[in-house]
């Protein structure tokens, strides 16, 4: 496992240097700022054997990390930028990442395909937009019962009462707010569940 956290972490500087994937370019703070933040996830849930959806996957987090430390879940990355694609298809062929796939597509666009409308137990996002788009993008996903995750900044309470109306258009429910701390940053994981 250690082993597959060293090559996604290479290659990631690799090919950082010719395409910019993320803005973090210290090894330490790579692991710390992206691979313990994606795995945070696992304090608000336990995956183990879900059909999971990264929304906005970017280079990989937080779906990556969560598939190498939990090879049971069924893994969709879903990013919008085609060299992100490339590299997250490198990714999971290098470490054999089997049940792995990445879609190269708009999250609003992708979430209305039948091919993936309303297939998955989890949902997650992480940096990518305030919690009214997300909730339009990342509902969709799920089935009912299902849980989205927002992987947010520490204060949330005005993006969850402008999220509202999104919420019951899209039948999601606040399930939890759950406040953790990766590497002293604190972080609040919003879980919502899909009602209908």
């Amino acid at each position: 496992m250690e082993e597959k956290f060293d090559i996604y972490l290479n290659e990631l500087i690799e090919w950082n240097k010719k395409f910019n994937l993320t803005s973090v370019t210290d090894p330490e703070e790579i692991r710390v700022r992206h691979f313990e933040d994606s795995l945070s996830v696992l304090q608000a849930i336990d995956l183990e054997n879900e059909k999971v959806v990264d929304v906005g996957a970017g280079a990989g987090f937080p779906g990556i990390p969560l598939k190498i430390v939990r090879p049971g879940i069924k893994l969709t990355l879903i990013e919008a930028t085609r060299k992100k694609v490339d590299f997250l298809n490198h990714i999971i062929k290098l470490l054999q990442l089997d049940n792995t796939e990445a879609v190269w597509g708009r999250a609003e666009v992708v979430s209305k395909d039948s091919k993936y409308y309303g297939k998955y137990n989890v949902a997650l996002a992480r940096a990518v937009a305030k919690l009214p788009d997300l909730a339009k993008y990342c509902l969709p996903l799920l089935r009912p019962g299902g849980l989205f995750i927002a992987m947010k900044q520490a204060d949330v309470e005005q993006e969850i009462k402008e999220a509202k109306k999104e919420l019951e258009k899209y039948y999601g429910s606040i399930k939890e707010i759950k406040k953790v701390e990766v590497g002293g940053v604190k972080r609040t994981l919003v879980v919502i569940e899909k009602m209908g």
